[in-house]
This record gives C-alpha cells, structure tokens and sequence, in this order.
C-alpha cells in the first residue's frame, strides 16, 4: 500500500523556477506515511484508490475498499468522518452532489442531495423591512439560512444503487473516533480561531469548538459523544432516523429557536425530503467527454462552457508559463460566468437552456470573442437557444469556500466523485446532536427581481439554491479516465477547469496538475494565488489591461486518474489531504 499525505501550507513558498516545475518538483518516499509525506507525483495502484481531504477519512474508505466494498460503501465512510474531523466544511446537516459511474453497466449517473428551501420561505427571506438585500453575515448566522439537509438521504441512496457492504458497519470508523476521539488538525485549529466570535452565537458550538472560551488547539484531543449518537441512529435505523423522531425534532427546535435569526423550517420540510436523479451534462473537449452535475449545479455547464469556448485554442502550444494561456482561459471563464448568472438555477423552477449553453454552434460564437493577448472589454451574457421562452435578470449571489471533495474508484472499476458541503465555513454556526447546520440558503440571490424582471436563482419554497460544486469524471473511449473535483465557493469551477487543462493540454500528470498555481478570472479581476509563481504573472496581465490581486486560492482538489498502468491519485498540497491505494 502506498500513501501520499498533503499538510497544508506546503505548496511551496520560496522560489519557483516555473508553473510546470514547481507542480514537478515535489518528492515522497515510496512508504510516506500520512504524517511525514510531502508533495510528490502521484501515487501509484492496481486495484483501488482514495483521495480525500482528511487522513482519518481517506483510512476510513481504505480499510472498506480492502474489505471488498464498493466506491459507494467507502463514499458513506468517508462522509461520515469528514464530518467529525472536519465539521467546518460537510456533515450530516449539509448536502452533496455524486456522479457515480457503475462498471457493470457502464452508466454515468448523477445524484442531487441538495438542500431545499423550507415550504415556508418566500422569494424576500433574506431582504430587510424595505426590500433591500441583507449583508452576508446578517443573513448566514442563525436559523434563517438553514436549508432542509440532503446528505444523509444521499448516502442511503447511493448504498441502495450500488451499495455492498453492511450499512451499519459503514459507519464504524467514525463512531469509534467520536467515542475515543481524534486530533485537532491545524486547519481546524486555524477556522476555529479565525471564526470564533460567530461560533459563539450558539451554546453547544461554543462549548464544543471553544472549550473554556478558548478555541481548539493542534493535538487538542476531541470528542463527540452527540455525533456518535446520530451516528448510531443512521446505522440502526437508516435515514428516517434522521428526518423524523429525535434528531429531526432537534432541527427544527433549533432553527426556529434561533435568538437572532430565527428560520422557518418545520418538521415536515425533513419528511418529504428527496434525493433527485438528474441527467448528467456531458462536453466534448480534446476527445474527452467532461461529465458533470447539472442544474441546480452550475458547475459542468460551466466548466464545460469554459473548455468549449478553448477548443479551437492551442494551449499545448502555449503552455502554462505563458501569461496568453491564462488570459484565454480567464476571458473563457468570464463569458461562462455570465452565463451562469443570467440562466443557472435550479430547473425544476425556471426554464433553463440547458442544451443551449453546451451547444458546440452557441460555443463557438462565444469562442470567436476571445483573442490571445488582447483583452475581452466586457464580458455580456449571451443568448443560447432556449427549448422554451425565459426572460431573466443577473443574481449576485454571493458563495464562500469552504466545502470538501473526494474521489474513489474500487476494485470492480466503479468510480464515485463527490462534492460535500455546508456552504459558509461552519455553516450557520448553528450545532445539534453533534453536527453543524448548513447555510445553504444563502446561494440563493438576496435580491428576487432585478427592474422588475425575475431573478433565476431567486428564494422560493422547496427550490434547491444553485451550486458551484463540479464533481467530475472524465470519459474517454466510454470509460473513465479522470476524476476531480474541489471545494472553494464559486472559484470551484475554475480549479476544476484549470486542472483539466494542465492534465489534458499541458501533459502534467495528476499531482502537478492539482499543485499548479491558480490563476483565476471569474468578473473581470485576474486572482493570483500568493506566494506561488503565479504572482509573476501580474505584470503582463496588467500591460493587458487587466486588475490583478495577490491572495490565497485554498482549493482542495482530489483526484483519481485511470491509465493502461492502473491509478494514479493526487491530492491538494493547500490542505491535509491524502491518496491511499492498493
């Protein structure tokens, strides 16, 4: 067995002779063991393979991928573990997105565990007595921002699809370290500390993350009794455990008790919970086909209309070092950006050009805007061919990173990407039996119309807000090849883009592709991540004519790659993640 560890912060902060160097130059030995690892290039395996963002999950899945489960029974392993030891990112309260590619039958199908609107909640939920949109942090802190949870419905899905294992040992590894406890890892020191005047809004997220009054410390040993309870729940008693009886009563007690900020969730907004089966959107790019998460996802029309537009662009030849590439591939990521804004939400609501937007004519328009070297001037929405009539106003939603990512392929050739979330880092700060609630509602738009035209991702009841997470597998010859995705707000998609780019055009095996500095234009500035080599490119983008800024860009790519060899993982050198494989 081979492991690669990732702790964060080590992606190189002295000198860096060039983007494809710096990704290269990295080395492990070949039995790293999870605290001692550096960056390396991939690691290597024959039968299965995990990267996950936490070493005590990754371990998780690991020991279920030896015992013969399925990508699917590790997927619930690892969950419910990244929800201990990471709490700030994913959980029980939060939602996901899967895209699950079954050997068997050679079918792509994607899962929605989205949260939804409480049926109480109207368009001006996050708007003050006038009508005017609330600040982000107004509206995030408390009850109000609480989406009706889709995670735990999602993990029993996926075990009913594709499941092997016995569902109530699935959560072993996690019930044992909330019983016993685990380390505080220094990222979770960090956000503690860093967070800590919101997370005192609520008693047992104060007591918890804030023992004494004081924050977490590294080594600080955790438990988390509640959590083990909840846990124990699920595996005796599946899902209905969750939305309904005890927990779900605690939810909604919550939420609605909120001092500040009370919600509107009730009890039956848990019970009639479901997860939605979504068809997959699939682009062609290079002889690949980049398949996604649809609608209420913005992240594979998105990252598709961003490879699209580049196709008829010859970035091999460009290569990485090259500020041109960048700035095809910022101006790409604008046009798309406005796209999104203008029509994504979810499509059970409005009427959504989903085939429109991923049309290789309507790309093409798109692609004729972009000159290499020459900067767009503005970049407008454009209008795709539409199935049906929509007339529809700009959001300005606003999304913060936090969120996590994991890939897993088993022995049989199945493979399960997964994005996890409770949106804002901490969700709502809001804690109960033993997990944090989401803030998810607040993806959604604080405004509802914009001149009297309606917003697309505008607040309505049991609407799910629309998402950035772009969990990806790439197909080639109808097989998977490629599987990434990230957390990071809104900015996921451009990581996942970027990374698909460095593997596909630049050559770069997964590792250097996950480890290349990001370089990121979502709205018109160029987001230059710090202290890598990336910074180099301020000057020529600026002689372009664009702004630049110089800050931290904390992805956290995982990912998972199929060749003739076996697999090769990588996993993202800004957190503390780890590929383990067999």
């Amino acid at each position: 067995m081979r492991v690669l560890s990732v702790l964060s912060l080590i992606l190189g902060l002295a000198t860096f002779p060039s983007f494809a160097q710096q990704a290269a130059d990295t080395t492990a030995p070949e039995s790293a063991s999870p605290a001692t690892a550096q960056p390396d290039g991939p690691v290597t395996a024959k039968k299965w393979m995990i990267s996950a963002a936490n070493p005590l999950a990754a371990k998780a899945g690991a020991r279920i991928l030896r015992e013969g489960g399925t990508a699917a029974d590790a997927a619930i392993a690892v969950q419910a573990v990244l929800g201990l030891v990471e709490p700030q990112s994913s959980g029980l309260g939060g939602g996901a997105f899967v895209i699950y590619y079954d050997a068997k039958s050679g079918k792509l199908t994607t899962l929605d565990g989205r949260e939804t609107a409480p049926m109480d909640a109207t368009p001006r939920l996050f708007q003050d007595d006038q009508g005017e949109p609330l600040k982000f942090f107004e509206a995030v802190v408390g009850g109000r921002s609480v989406g009706v949870p889709g995670t735990p419905k999602l993990l029993e899905e996926i075990y009913k699809r594709w499941g092997k294992t016995e569902w109530k040992s699935l959560f072993d590894d996690a019930i044992a370290l909330s019983t016993h406890g685990f380390a505080v890892s220094p990222r979770l020191e960090k956000l503690v500390a860093k967070d800590a005047k919101r997370l005192v809004i609520d008693p047992l997220a104060s007591a918890y993350f804030l023992p004494g009054g004081k924050p977490l410390e590294v080594g600080n040993i955790l438990v988390n009794p509640a959590y083990t309870e909840s846990l124990t729940a699920l595996a005796t008693g599946g899902s209905a455990a969750f939305y309904t009886g005890d927990i779900a009563a605690a939810i909604v007690e919550k939420i609605r008790g909120a001092v500040d900020n009370p919600g509107v969730m009730r009890k039956a907004d848990l019970a009639t919970y479901e997860v939605k089966e979504r068809e997959p959107v699939c682009v062609p790019y290079r002889g690949n086909d980049i398949c996604g998460m649809g609608p209420p996802s913005s992240g594979a029309l998105t990252v598709g209309q961003i490879l699209g537009m580049l196709a008829p662009f010859d970035l091999a030849a460009l290569g990485p070092d090259d500020p041109a590439s960048w700035q095809l591939i910022g101006d790409a990521s604008r046009l798309a950006f406005a796209d999104r804004g203008r029509y994504m939400a979810d499509s059970d609501y409005v009427p959504l050009p989903v085939k429109g937007l991923v049309d290789p004519a309507y790309l093409a328009t798109r692609s004729a805007l972009l000159q290499p070297g020459l900067r767009l001037e503005e970049a407008k929405p454009g209008t795709p061919k539409w199935d049906h009539a929509g007339l529809l106003a700009d959001d300005e939603a606003i999304e913060l990173p936090s969120t996590s990512h994991f890939s897993i392929i088993d022995q049989f050739g199945n493979a399960l990407s997964m994005t996890t979330t409770i949106e804002n880092g901490f969700g709502s700060r809001l804690m109960v039996a033993g997990f944090l609630l989401n803030n998810e509602l607040t993806d959604f738009s604080f405004r509802s119309h914009r001149n009297g035209v309606p917003i697309a991702n505008r607040v309505e009841p049991g609407k799910r807000p629309r998402s950035s997470m772009s969990p990806t597998i790439v197909m080639k010859d109808g097989k998977p090849s490629f599987l990434i995705g990230s957390p990071g707000g809104s900015r996921i998609i451009t990581y996942v883009a970027k990374t698909i780019i460095a593997k596909i055009d630049w050559g770069m095996n997964v590792q250097q592709a996950i480890a290349l500095p990001h370089v990121v234009n979502r709205f018109g500035t160029f987001d230059l991540e710090k202290g890598t080599k990336a910074e180099s490119m301020a000057t020529e983008l600026e002689a372009m004519g664009y702004k630049t800024k110089v800050r931290d860009l904390n992805s956290g790519l995982h990912g998972i790659v199929v060749s003739e060899d076996g697999l090769e993982g990588g996993a993202d050198p800004r957190r503390e993640g780890v590929v383990i494989g067999e």
